[in-house]
């Protein structure tokens, strides 16, 4: 039912008017969603570079350190520390200072004049756009590396228990507005009779709870996503004040008193509508209850658009407006399809004309979102080569096919749609009674003195009319085809959700590729990446296990960065009392060229101006030391440049 046009006319007509749509669809999804996700895209920013850079030996003490995003974020007063070797405050705790020109976001702290040489550390944490803390740490030395007692946290901002809390928040807060708005769409513009169904209205109001209660318990766990990570700190006043301060919690607070608005909506919708008989009232009140209800569904949209990615950018002016035109037809669409859904499996009053309306409507939906991902596309990946080559824009590959999958069950429910009949009257409950063979009621004083008959009488009558409905819906042939035809629908849209989610927490392609070309003024290697290599040893000893990771920036001929890390059996960092590199290039029979880092922090050496001669295959050997006489070499083969 997701993309297909209603059924009208006479069979050749509707076959080919049915099958125009469906390619005209398809093909709008195929170019348009080619580059898109099917909610607000989702990035978390990146640090770009650094001054002084991060394993930098300087000769003498920096002015300040500045740090280069690859989009805006938010800072507070502690937002960038630099520490000293000793772990004292090296800078004037001034705060950062906005650095940042034109599309170029930075920011720099000052440091205290008359620093000594030594090791100092940058530690940072800030909000991205899209609302994510996002945090990290560097070194860089003065006049020559030390040894430095500076401990950060091993924990990632926004992680740990907390984190995992308040992202089953933020994706029930998705799914809440989709059963919301789908719901309240469907009762109004596809079956107006469902307003007094008990399934449908249960339907709209458990997604009004989804999404009040993931609303709320994201305002009381932003403090300690965004900070410490600790449940604890949900209550601190002072912390909530400070969240509500900034754009994402105005933007939740906003979401919480809409959501006033939208209860209100559903007393009317479930409760005057729904007892409506006079058609002039009752169509007066659908044409309040739209506008209404309309307003209120896009403001709670716009919550989202204002307070994450779409809010900063390129063009925020414009892509806030299309998210929220985009969340709104993901809710009709995919909510209509759950209403409908529900619709066939619980009563069986729904009729044919109802469901070709929701086809309408999924549609009108499908062609929303076509028309919003192009543009979304542009903003969010920007190159084919974003495409292919980021994680990013594979996972939207993989949406793409889903939504191909959707679109060819659609066809199916369509085909279905046209031999739908409309159920047949409902038998009377005394009727009911007979056919199963129940005694009738007996005297109203009779019951009235046996409440516990009253009451087992009232059960059996409930029990025999959903024993009638189920009969009812079963005996329909062409029903039973299309609820299992919109049920696949459905399964394939909860992996298509699964996937979005996936998207919101994945750097988009543009974003990547910005990071991934290094700070501002930093030209990009000619040819060649980075090498990454992670080499086991045991040295034969005590605490002799353990495993080297080497970092070499930017892996090219010429000069290059070279940092290399120790972890321990634990996985925590370990020093030993000698290492030594060498590389070979055996094909040109070149070298071994000796390298002997320096050491910056405990488990950390870095090596600066490595030369790499010429690209080729070569030969890294690792020489470790865990004691005076415990020692190994390892080596792996790479190609560099």
């Amino acid at each position: 039912m997701s993309a297909t046009a209603p059924y009208a006319g006479p069979p050749p007509i509707r076959r080919a008017v049915a099958a125009a749509a469906f390619l005209a669809a398809l093909a709008g999804l195929v170019f348009g969603l080619l580059l898109a996700g099917a909610g607000p895209a989702s990035a978390h920013a990146a640090l770009t570079g650094s001054d002084p850079q991060d394993g930098a030996v300087v000769d003498t003490a920096p002015q300040e350190v500045t740090l280069s995003f690859s989009e805006a974020i938010a800072v507070g007063d502690d937002s960038i520390r630099v520490l000293d070797p000793r772990g004292k405050r090296a800078d004037t705790e001034a705060g950062p200072k906005d650095l940042s020109e034109g599309s170029t976001v930075r920011y720099g702290v000052a440091l205290h004049s008359g620093l000594p040489d030594g090791t100092y550390t940058v530690a940072w944490q800030a909000i991205s756009a899209d609302s994510h803390p996002i945090s990290g740490a560097f070194t860089f030395s003065i006049g020559a590396p030390s040894e430095t007692t500076v401990a950060l946290s091993s924990q990632e901002a926004g992680g740990g228990p907390v984190g995992v809390v308040y992202d089953i928040a933020r994706y029930a807060a998705y799914g809440g507005f989709v059963l919301l708005v789908g719901g309240s769409a469907f009762v109004l513009v596809c079956w107006r009779g469902g307003a007094s169904a008990l399934p449908m209205q249960r339907l709209v109001v458990r997604g009004w709870l989804t999404l009040t209660a993931a609303t709320l318990a994201m305002l009381l766990l932003r403090s300690p996503y965004t900070g410490s990570g600790k449940f604890a700190d949900a209550f601190d006043l002072a912390g909530l004040q400070a969240v509500l301060e900034t754009k994402p919690g105005a933007a939740l607070v906003s979401r919480l008193l809409l959501l006033g608005a939208a209860a209100l909506f559903i007393a009317v919708l479930f409760g005057t509508y729904a007892r409506r008989e006079d058609e002039g009232e009752r169509k007066d009140l659908t044409f309040g209850l739209a506008v209404g209800g309309g307003v209120v569904a896009a403001g709670i949209a716009a919550t989202w658009a204002m307070s994450e990615h779409a809010s900063t950018g390129i063009q925020a002016s414009i892509a806030m407006p299309v998210d929220v035109l985009h969340l709104l037809a993901v809710a009709a669409w995919l909510g209509g399809l759950v209403s409908l859904l529900v619709a066939l499996y619980r009563t069986p009053e729904i009729g044919s004309a109802a469901v070709r309306r929701f086809s309408a409507v999924a549609f009108g939906s499908v062609v929303v979102l076509a028309a919003t991902g192009i543009y979304q596309s542009w903003r969010q990946v920007g190159s084919w080569s974003a495409l292919t080559g980021t994680r990013y824009g594979q996972l939207l590959i993989l949406k793409v096919a889903l939504i191909g999958v959707l679109l060819m069950v659609a066809w199916f429910s369509r085909r279905w749609t046209g031999r739908l009949t409309d159920p047949a009257g409902a038998a009377t409950p005394s009727r009911d009674a007979e056919e199963a063979g129940e005694p009738e009621a007996g005297p109203e004083e009779a019951l009235e003195a046996d409440p516990e008959r009253a009451a087992q009488l009232a059960r059996q009558r409930a029990a025999l009319t959903a024993t009638k409905e189920k009969r009812i819906r079963d005996a329909d042939p062409e029903r039973s085809g299309l609820r299992r035809s919109v049920l696949a629908e459905a399964a394939v849209a909860v992996v298509l959700l699964a996937v979005t989610t996936m998207l919101t927490s994945t750097e988009p392609g543009r974003t990547e590729e910005e990071a991934a070309a290094g700070s501002p003024g930093t030209s990009a290697p000619a040819t060649g990446g980075p090498v990454n290599l992670s080499m086991p040893f045991n040295t034969g000893g005590r605490n002799g296990k353990g495993t080297v990771r080497i970092d070499l920036d930017p892996g090219r001929t010429g000069s290059n960065d070279l940092h290399v890390w120790i972890d321990g059996s634990g996985g925590k960092p370990m020093d030993v009392p000698e290492l030594k590199l060498a590389l070979t290039l055996e094909a040109k029979d070149i070298g071994p060229l000796p390298i002997v880092p320096d050491r910056l922090a405990e488990g950390h050496w870095s090596a600066s101006g490595v030369q790499i001669p010429m690209a080729g295959e070569w030969k890294i050997d690792v020489t470790v030391r865990t004691s005076d006489i415990d020692q190994v070499t390892i080596d792996k083969n790479v190609k560099i440049g």
